[in-house]
């Protein structure tokens, strides 16, 4: 396992990722945290917000006891995100999607900056803040299109819609997470950056594509239980990292 400087790239990495025709790249709160987005952790502490716990805000049982309450959390961290940018390693990220013959990005993040980047197709593990879903029809509705009726109504069919992100006590969106891990199964280079990839199932994914012989690299300021199974570790911030791929 390798460990590279934040200002390195080796020889075999490079060789590796240039000559790849399929690369998955799983991205994670660090990231996000490189434009400013809060994690709304800190110390190995859960927050709290206007009394009440992010696990207890942030989950199922709060949606059907006070959606309302579940609104005013939600908008207020849209707030804070509405003026964020992507950083280097979102728009090098979208770089890449044109550069490989198959190219697979998977998110833990719901703060769709990767899609401002000018990334598509984004396989979003725990959904989208910008995005709100039906309580009854199911049907996905863009919030910037939305009026500012709390709980917003849905257009389709009247009822109640509730953020389109996965909370505390739920499963990730049917499909999305059978569909990543195929992706990974087929992979020549996997990259897990700015993720400790500890959190289950999102940490299969890198275990799938080492099983099926990528080769693994992680890139994060610091060393995680992931790192002694991978086969190259990178320890730096990845808008430092990533760009200098393209070097």
């Amino acid at each position: 396992m390798p460990i590279e400087a934040c200002h390195t790239i080796s020889e075999r990495l490079r060789q590796r990722f240039s000559t790849a025709r399929s690369v998955f790249v799983l991205t994670g709160a660090g990231v996000s945290a490189e434009s400013g987005v809060p994690t709304f952790r800190g110390g190995g502490k859960e927050g709290v917000w206007k009394g009440l716990p992010f696990s207890v805000i942030s989950s199922a049982a709060m949606v059907e006891r006070d959606l309302p309450a579940v609104w005013e959390w939600f908008d207020y961290r849209r707030d804070l995100l509405e003026k964020l940018k992507p950083n280097p390693a979102h728009d090098a990220l979208a770089r890449w999607q044109s550069r490989f013959e198959n190219f697979t990005l998977v998110t833990q993040n719901i703060d769709g900056l990767h899609e401002a980047a000018g990334s598509n197709d984004v396989l979003e593990l725990h959904g989208n803040i910008w995005r709100a879903r039906c309580l009854e029809c199911e049907k996905r509705e863009d919030l910037r299109g939305c009026d500012n009726a709390r709980p917003p109504v849905c257009q389709e069919c009247g009822g109640a819609i509730r953020p389109d992100v996965v909370l505390f006590g739920e499963m990730l969106p049917p499909g999305v997470f059978e569909e990543a891990a195929e992706r990974a199964s087929q992979c020549d280079v996997c990259l897990v950056v700015g993720t400790s990839a500890i959190v289950y199932p999102a940490a299969a994914l890198p275990e799938i594509a080492r099983a099926a012989g990528a080769f693994v690299v992680e890139i994060n300021p610091e060393l995680t239980p992931l790192s002694a199974m991978c086969d190259e570790v990178i320890q730096g911030k990845a808008g430092e990292v990533l760009p200098l791929f393209e070097i």
